[in-house]
């Protein structure tokens, strides 16, 4: 895996940086939701996996800003940043109510994505080990989908002393509403790497990316 060490000194937050790793530590999150009418009719019409299509968009945007790839290291006190970064998700398991991680390599490539993620789905299902979290994989962000209820908000909470940077997404299943189907989506990221605008940043990005999947734009 290939990163590169952040300069502190002149990090263009690093004033904002100071501030929330010092005096205010914390994270923050927005949770919006996205019209996903059209991106949902696309995994009908061509027979795919929503879910994976809506990985794939996701980790495409989260791999377009170096603000969205950065990792603390607590032992030589280093921000990095990585050149690229993956989706853990997760396979819930109807007969121990656990959720099993999935560690899927992101691609640029559709295709190769959606086949790659695929196939760790399966093997995670048909596993029967317990679950296990990798500590080898640091370049890694959380994205787990909540099923069972189309929510209004959603909050992660992490302990303030804790510089965890990579992003935290949740999303739940999609509801109509007015005629179009409305999916809640919830980001979370450190506050000492983003703000409201980045975390906003990447709704907007979003719903640019699905319309470009699909075509319409």
């Amino acid at each position: 895996m290939n990163y590169k060490i952040i300069d502190k000194a002149t990090y263009y937050r690093k004033d904002v940086y100071r501030r929330f790793t010092e005096d205010c530590k914390c994270s923050t999150s927005i949770t919006a939701r996205l019209d996903v009418t059209d991106f949902a009719a696309y995994a009908k019409q061509t027979n795919t996996k929503f879910y994976i299509n809506f990985l794939y968009v996701l980790t495409k945007v989260l791999n377009s800003r170096d603000d969205y790839k950065m990792v603390y290291r607590y032992k030589t006190d280093e921000i990095v940043c990585y050149d690229v970064i993956h989706p853990t998700h997760y396979v819930f398991r109807e007969e121990t109510e656990t959720c099993t991680p999935v560690y899927s390599e992101y691609s640029e490539d559709y295709k190769t994505f959606y086949k790659n993620a695929l196939n760790d789905i399966e093997k995670a299902k048909a596993s029967k080990e317990p679950a296990v979290y990798d500590e080898s994989h640091p370049n890694w962000f959380d994205a787990s989908y909540l099923p069972w209820v189309s929510y209004d908000s959603l909050h992660m909470e992490l302990p303030d002393g804790y510089l965890y940077f990579p992003p935290v997404v949740h999303w739940g299943k999609y509801r109509e509403e007015n005629g179009r189907l409305m999916m809640p989506v919830t980001v979370r990221m450190n506050h000492a790497v983003a703000d409201g605008y980045l975390i906003a940043k990447v709704f907007d990005l979003l719903e640019k990316e699905m319309k470009q999947f699909i075509g319409n734009e």
